[in-house]
């Protein structure tokens, strides 16, 4: 990995000379740690020979704009190094489009109709549609007060989930508006700041230390430059550029400055590139909506059992006329519908979105909450997200061979570094200090020679001011050092030396020599006393102070943390070390070769689970890394903050873009973090677990309310020709909704593991919690009917029947008490499923608690005095509410007992079932592997046939839109090929566009 230092430029000894022998020493080799290094290739050119074509430019055989000389791309670009006018920079934003990632706007119209299109909607739709339309007859009107309650029942909760998910997509909107960079360029002839975005093919612009390069550039002046691309390579060292280099839009000045022309722009740029992988896979259909197919087609399957049951039993059975029979399907139709669950889900992951935006984590895509709560791996790009992307001196390492401290060491060191104009060693030498003006404290600079590529060493001739005396320092590569050093060189030390530095480059850190002397005379200029090596410095870039607590609760959180990194080896192994993350880590090389042959694994898949992490990855490994991880059953996450992270952070469940991430990484993630290090996820994971926990207490409601709705009036159809009035159906669902929308703020506890949506479970709760309330409502209606009990104890009539009459199966005043019987106990049942023990050891919130209340006394309300003739209900008396009230709090009661007496049978088996079937899943996988087969993505953003009907609330509207001519968006898509040589893509689309339309000003 690294090369041989070459030391000692003087004249060598000729062993066939007549000179007298001298006894030499072998020249040590001093394994410093170093960064490979990639010479330019250049693709000889002869302009006058071909023709500047479209398909010219595409041909890298013929010309690359990233290697040709400068005056081949002005030419190609038809730009000077003036730069372009005002005029031609406004034609060709026009003809390239702006310098950012695009991203397609919805029309907030489309949007909000989106909210009605699903198949629990189209449900709701058809039940209007009947009641508007086919409920005529029998000299009878068409049903205007159902139909007008179901529009309004879907436009209610149509509006809050526009609402609560626009609020999160404008803020979104809003931070990422606020990070727009700036840039420095050359118009109409002389500098000026303008926003990134308007940067075209042919600009000139200017950056210095500390800026980022807007766009991707070829130099045509450059001082003293060196660039962190780390964001590319998640290499930690910044690379030196010259006249003629290329810089990556994205990556950061670290020293000098520089001019350069623009070669690509938006979404062309090495970044445009990466970013564009995002929508290599399925997005449409995320985890979330294949849960919501799933439990949708569940309630759908058991209302449509039952609608047929009651065609076959009502029409053909009991001989029922067609106005009658259709009244009594439009009450399973709308009570069995769980027409809130998308809103409400909705409603739940945006005030989450809103409650992790106050821990500095934004999301993108409101749905990754939900899978956040499920993930297993968290996979870390390293540079600039574990480490803070910043060299330092480890002063726990500092080697020392003189008479000096290690403080001594690194003071000395910093003397012989730059204040100013600063290279990144010069910077964390100084930086290491406790204050940095110690640098230049009590001393007097007479003379300072900085890095260069030939000595690789900088020196400082000062003199110390308390003593007078002028003293020498010098840093640098150890070998360049030692070849200077003379006072205390000696086998032993060399011996020392030797071993120091291996255990640095063992241990991926770079070394740092430094050597000192004193001066004779008041002459600076003067050769010294001699050098002595003094000391031996490691270089690294340190964790963030939180990354190794994030880690560690990460891990006690259930999700294991592997890092990813484009970096060496040894210092990924270093990092792990430090971090406690471990070190068994691998190269890139065997994701392609496979486990060694004397391996502990018998599959690629195992060493991945296995490792720690793996270094020297570009990003098509980090994109396989993931892959794999998902098909062995996990849902990952992926953080990253570069464009060589962008195609993973795409590909995974859940991408996470750091703070200060490039556009192609925050393009690409689901969430972005604006505040550094990775505290945040940690906040983010138990947030997510809260808002599932939240969602899945909603799903076993809605389920067993379908289950109680459908079951409890079929039978009562069935049983006692019970026509129950469909209009007081909608007034359950209206008063339902409004009170189920306050669990997006509910109280509950986040789960230490990490949670999944276990639909066997979900239905089973449903279904016992569904049945028992139906015998709940059975059973009082057999009481009223069949027995004279209530009359006898409590002295109740139904309608002004006599004590001894037998009450009518469809008595106005039996309705209205099935009604309020109904809305108590079924809205009571959300504080039992929101609990994991007794419903009274888990407080609710107060806005559920005060939304339950609200919602019975209306109901009560109503019960009470509403006459409505156009529903055939009538109001009862007090005795008569308080005796519905009295039942529902027996029946309500034991529903906890049956959650435990679940939890302790029918939950347990299939807890174990499924555990069973995983091993048997995992070990199929295994073979199947084994044989060649290749994987395929699972858990997420994978359309199956019921899973597609969801995707109609993303598909289905973006299609609208780009019909109707909203949001225009451009799909860019990157080939296979593309992405193998991921380091060599350019701006194809400048010269394409341009030999279209030719300039008007020609350069």
């Amino acid at each position: 990995m690294s090369e041989p230092v070459e030391k000692e430029a003087g004249p060598t000894t000729n062993p066939e000379s007549s000179a007298p022998p001298v006894e030499e020493k072998k020249k040590r080799e001093y394994k410093e740690f170093t960064h490979d290094e990639n010479k330019a290739t250049q693709i000889n050119v002869d302009m006058s020979q071909i023709e500047l074509k479209a398909e010219d430019l595409y041909d890298k055989e013929k010309v690359d704009l990233e290697t040709i000389v400068i005056d081949d791309v002005f030419k190609l670009l038809q730009c000077t190094g003036e730069g372009l006018d005002s005029e031609e920079a406004k034609r060709r934003l026009e003809l390239f489009g702006p310098n950012k990632l695009e991203s397609e706007e919805q029309n907030p119209f489309l949007q909000f109709l989106s909210f009605m299109w699903n198949p629990l909607s189209w449900v709701m739709e058809g039940a209007a549609l009947v009641a508007i339309a086919l409920s005529n007859g029998e000299h009878r009107p068409p049903d205007w007060q159902d139909f007008v309650g179901i529009v309004l029942l879907l436009i209610i909760n149509s509006t809050i989930g526009f609402y609560e998910e626009r609020n999160a997509g404008n803020a979104v909107k809003a931070l990422m508006d606020s990070l727009a960079p700036k840039a420095q360029v050359r118009r109409d002839g002389k500098l000026s700041e303008i926003d990134s975005a308007e940067l075209v093919p042919g600009d000139m612009i200017n950056f210095k230390i500390g800026d980022v390069v807007p766009a991707d550039c070829r130099l045509v002046e450059a001082i003293n430059v060196s660039i962190d691309q780390a964001a590319l390579t998640g290499e930690s060292l910044p690379v030196s550029k010259k006249e003629g280099d290329q810089c990556f839009s994205g990556s950061t000045c670290k020293q000098g400055e520089a001019e350069g022309v623009v070669i690509s722009t938006g979404a062309n740029t090495f970044f445009g590139r990466a970013a564009s992988l995002v929508g290599q896979d399925d997005d449409t259909t995320g985890h979330l909506q294949k849960i919501l197919a799933q439990i949708g087609s569940f309630c759908l399957v058991s209302i449509g059992i039952f609608v047929v049951a009651e065609i076959l039993v009502l029409y053909a059975g009991f001989g029922y006329r067609y106005r009658r029979g259709l009244d009594n399907i439009l009450v399973l139709l709308i009570g069995g519908i769980p027409i809130a669950m998308p809103t409400v889900l909705s409603v739940t992951l945006a005030v989450g979105a809103q409650q992790l935006a106050k821990h500095k984590a934004i999301v993108t895509r409101i749905t990754a909450i939900e899978e956040l709560a499920g993930v297993t791996i968290l996979c870390s790009d390293k540079t600039g997200t574990l480490t803070t992307n910043k060299l330092t001196i480890d002063k726990q390492l500092v080697k020392t061979y003189g008479p000096f401290s290690s403080d001594d060491v690194i003071l000395l060191s910093a003397y012989a570094s730059r204040t100013e104009n600063q290279d990144a060693i010069d910077t964390c030498v100084v930086g290491s200090l406790a204050d940095p003006a110690k640098a230049r404290a009590g001393i007097k600079l007479l003379d300072f020679k900085p890095f260069n590529p030939v000595d690789k060493r900088t020196e400082i001739t000062y003199r110390e001011e308390s003593t007078g005396k002028l003293k020498r320092v010098t840093k640098g590569m150890t070998g360049a050092i030692m070849d200077l050093v003379s006072r205390n060189k000696t086998e032993e030390l060399e011996d020392r030396l030797v071993a120091d530095v291996q255990e640095f480059a063992d241990r991926g850190l770079r070394s740092l020599a430094v050597a000192y002397e004193e001066v004779d005379g008041d002459d600076f200029e003067a050769e010294g006393n001699g050098f002595e090596l003094i000391g031996l410095l490691a270089i690294f870039d340190p964790p963030r102070e939180d990354t190794k607590q994030t880690i560690d609760d990460a891990i006690g959180l259930g999700v294991k943390v592997k890092m990813v990194t484009g970096d060496q080896l040894a210092i990924a192994k270093e990092t792990g070390r430090r971090l406690g993350l471990g070190t068994h880590m691998y190269p890139a090389q065997v994701l392609k070769d496979g486990p060694p042959p004397d391996s502990k694994f018998r599959s690629l898949d195992e060493m991945i689970m296995d490792a720690d992490g793996f270094a020297g990855v570009y990003p098509e490994h980090k994109y396989e890394i993931v892959k794999r991880l998902q098909a062995l059953g996990h849902l990952c996450a992926m953080t990253g903050d570069g464009a060589n992270d962008a195609p993973a952070l795409s590909r995974a469940n859940v991408g996470i873009a750091v703070e200060g991430a490039t556009d192609a990484a925050r393009g690409a993630a689901d969430i972005v973090l604006t505040e550094p290090g990775l505290s945040t996820i940690v906040h983010a994971i138990r947030g997510s677990r809260i808002i599932f926990q939240r969602m899945r207490n909603y799903s076993i409601y809605a389920c067993a309310v379908t289950i109680r709705i459908v079951v409890c009036f079929a039978i009562l159809a069935f049983a006692y020709k019970f026509d129950f009035p469909p209009f007081m159906i909608l007034i359950i669902a209206l008063l339902n909704d409004g009170t189920i929308m306050t669990l997006s703020v509910d109280r509950v506890l986040p789960s230490n593991t990490p949670d999944s949506w276990d639909l066997a479970e979900i239905f089973a709760y449903a279904v016992a919690y569904g049945l028992y309330l139906t015998v709940s409502t059975v059973a009082l209606v057999i009481i009223i009917l069949e027995t004279t009990f209530f009359q006898d104890k409590f002295g109740v009539l139904l309608s002004g029947k006599k004590e001894t009459s037998r009450a009518d199966a469809n008595d106005p005043e039996l309705h209205m008490i099935i009604y309020l019987q109904v809305a108590i106990i079924s809205q009571a049942l959300i504080f039992v499923t929101r609990s994991h023990g007794f419903f009274f050891m888990e407080r609710p919130s107060f806005a559920l608690l005060g939304a339950f209340v609200i919602a019975q006394v209306i109901s009560s309300i109503i019960a009470a005095y509403a006459n409505w003739g156009f529903t055939a209900i009538h109001g009862i008396s007090g005795a008569w509410i308080g005796i519905v009230w009295v039942w529902n709090i027996i029946w309500f009661i034991p529903l906890d007992l049956i959650k435990f007496a679940m939890k302790a049978s029918v939950i347990k088996y299939l807890r174990e079932r499924k555990q069973r079937q995983a091993m048997e899943e995992v070990a199929a996988q295994s073979r199947a592997r084994d044989e060649g087969v290749p994987l395929s993505r699972t858990q997420s953003r994978a359309a199956s046939i019921h899973e597609s009907l969801y995707s109609n609330r993303v598909g289905f509207i973006r299609r609208a839109a780009r019909r109707v001519g909203f949001g225009g968006g451009k799909v860019i898509k990157m080939s296979n090929t593309e992405l193998q040589r991921f380091g060599s893509i350019q701006a194809h689309h400048t010269g394409q566009t341009l030999a279209r339309s030719a300039s008007r000003t020609q350069a």
